[in-house]
């Protein structure tokens, strides 16, 4: 899994990094064009980084004006985040071709055993989620 993740993932950020981005800044960029504005906590969530990562993430992505926080009105210590124009336009005019590059590079098995393989990894990590942690003696 681990190397199959690897292979795949060097095509998406060597696509990404065409665009001066890292994968876990398209990760970002992704997940807020095809979702809209969301708190930090869900970002970070659903890309799979610490706290302190996405924060760091997120300031990036605001210097480059890609990204823009916004309060919570019901949480004064919630923050959102979410597209500016330019990062809307950004993630618009790359998608497309990501996706075909990520999709090249899934190539090696059927689009039917593509959808198996998301099926059984889906089934595994939420039963891996629920498990108890590993016990140190």
């Amino acid at each position: 899994m681990a190397r199959a993740h690897t292979a795949v993932a060097a095509h998406a950020a060597a696509d990404v990094s065409r665009h001066g981005l890292t994968l876990a800044e398209f990760g970002i960029l992704e997940a807020l064009y095809h979702r809209g504005p969301m708190l930090l906590g869900e970002v970070q969530k659903r890309i799979l980084v610490s706290s302190g990562g996405i924060t760091f993430l997120v300031d990036r992505l605001v210097a480059k004006e890609l990204v823009e926080r916004r309060s919570c009105e019901s949480d004064r210590r919630a923050r959102y985040a979410a597209l500016t124009p330019k990062g809307v336009a950004l993630v618009a005019d790359i998608f497309p071709a990501h996706a075909a590059v990520v999709a090249r590079a899934m190539e090696g098995i059927s689009s039917e055993e593509q959808q198996q393989v998301a099926d059984l990894l889906r089934d595994m990590g939420r039963h891996a989620a629920m498990m108890p942690g590993p016990h140190h003696d």
